[in-house]
């Protein structure tokens, strides 16, 4: 992103410097309407998470959300780097990075919360598994992680399901 010029971007999309212009000041500009449109989509994946239970159709929905939010690293995967980076020298997409992992975490903590044993903190749970689900992405699509994606869901759907939505030792509180 930082080396891109706009010649490279309007070369990379077959356009002219004249139709860039039209709709983008420069090529900030032009990533923060990117942005914004990834920020739309991971709006939409955070609130699909519907309730989940102890039982199968629990481990379902986790299972479907963590697709839903591999997918769109697939699609958005250069943006989703670029504003990583982007983030450590840049207040406005620092705070719009930390507002749209909160939006995760809340309605996590809340589906945690919902489920009705006793994990110690909805919360911290909710931080940690969304750390969990987006550093394994970023790897996987940015890195180049070689790993089954359909496996990784596997394990990461059983891994959140049977350490936060079942009764027993893992998902209650073990303090007084």
């Amino acid at each position: 992103y930082h080396a891109a010029r706009v010649d490279d971007i309007v070369r990379a999309a077959k356009t002219s410097h004249g139709t860039f212009y039209l709709y983008f000041s420069n090529k900030e500009d032009l990533f923060r309407s990117l942005v914004a449109d990834v920020v739309e989509e991971m709006t939409s994946v955070a609130v699909s998470l519907g309730p989940v239970g102890p039982g199968p159709d629990g481990y379902e929905e986790i299972r479907s959300w963590l697709e839903r939010f591999s997918d769109l690293y697939d699609r958005h995967g250069a943006i989703l780097r670029a504003w990583t980076e982007a983030e450590a020298y840049d207040a406005e997409f620092g705070g719009l990075a930390t507002r749209e992992a909160s939006r995760f975490t809340e309605v996590l903590a809340r589906r945690l919360a919902e489920s009705g044993h006793a994990v110690t903190s909805p919360e911290v749970a909710a931080v940690a598994i969304t750390a969990m689900v987006e550093r394994f992405n970023y790897y996987r699509v940015s890195r180049g992680l070689e790993v089954d994606k359909e496996l990784a869901l596997e394990a990461m759907a059983r891994m959140i399901h049977t350490g936060c939505f079942l009764p027993g030792p893992m998902g209650q509180h073990s303090g007084g």
